[in-house]
């Protein structure tokens, strides 16, 4: 009994009280993403190639 209620509420939520994106607001949101991801990604990268050039000096000098 208790799985059955379970799977009626979870419905009845699903249906009745979760408010779905419409589709351009889905795009909207999956544009953001995809620049953000883009971004991090080149920070990511200038990071480690600067990182890499620092310690390519360090450890060409010693």
């Amino acid at each position: 009994m208790k799985i059955t209620g379970y799977i009626k509420e979870s419905y009845n939520e699903l249906v009745h009280k979760v408010s779905w994106p419409t589709w351009a607001e889905l795009q909207n949101s999956a544009l953001v993403v995809l620049v953000a991801s883009l971004i991090i990604g080149l920070v990511v990268f200038a990071m480690d190639f600067s990182f890499n050039g620092v310690m390519n000096l360090l450890y060409n000098t010693i």
